[in-house]
């Protein structure tokens, strides 16, 4: 029994430590990838979604313009 909690408690350990490396790159990740955002890029990649949902066949209705945050207004959809 004692050598069987050992064991259990030894899973548990890898996996936090694995959870925390796993952690530690995500944040790395959006590190490195909010030093390369600005609001220009921003708004560039919400007008090429726009382009990409109003050339679907599922879009129903597409309104271009200004929303809150001077991305394209998106009405219609499911």
């Amino acid at each position: 029994e004692s050598q069987r909690m050992q064991f259990i408690l030894l899973k548990e350990k890898q996996e936090a430590d694995r959870k925390r490396i796993e952690a530690q790159g995500i944040a790395d990740f959006q590190k490195i990838v909010s030093m390369g955002l600005n609001d220009q890029l921003l708004k560039w990649k919400g007008i090429e979604a726009t382009e990409k949902l109003a050339g679907s066949n599922n879009s129903k209705i597409v309104v271009i313009g200004s929303g809150k945050d001077g991305l394209p207004l998106i009405l219609g959809g499911n």
